[in-house]
């Protein structure tokens, strides 16, 4: 089975996380679906080099980035996933969709009315469950 390793930034600007929806897909398990913007590490980089690049890729935004979240290991169909999450924040909220199809700012009670990929459900529930013991 593939490894796919990637890193995600879950991105917080006035008390709201930034929430991506993908595009249609030929894959039915992420098909607009609503994820934590992000990508694959390349050669020689860090995870937190990799995320400012993704993000900048993506969505030619400017991120800070605070600390670790949570890593997420996630079988799909066709390869293993494994996700490093990072809080980061941000001091606007202009940015650019280069890759996505729509996005959303939600607070963190907000974030389980989504469809999220499977993946980040781990990281949604993390959010919620840290934000009711006021950790985030």
């Amino acid at each position: 089975m593939k490894l796919v390793e990637v890193v995600a930034a879950v991105i917080r600007f006035d008390n709201k996380f930034l929430c991506l929806q993908r595009g249609k897909s030929p894959y039915d398990y992420v098909s607009l679906k609503y994820e934590f913007p992000g990508g694959k590490l390349e050669i020689g980089e860090s995870r937190q080099q990799a995320l400012i690049r993704e993000i900048e890729e993506e969505l030619d935004y400017a991120i800070q980035v605070e600390r670790e979240f949570l890593t997420v290991e996630h079988q799909y169909p066709d390869f293993l996933l494994l996700m490093y999450s990072y809080l980061c924040t941000a001091k606007d909220v202009n940015f650019t969709l280069t890759e996505h199809i729509d996005y959303k700012w939600l607070t963190v009670n907000q974030l389980e009315s989504l469809d999220w990929a499977a993946a980040d459900r781990a990281i949604v529930k993390q959010l919620v469950s840290e934000n009711d013991i006021k950790r985030i």
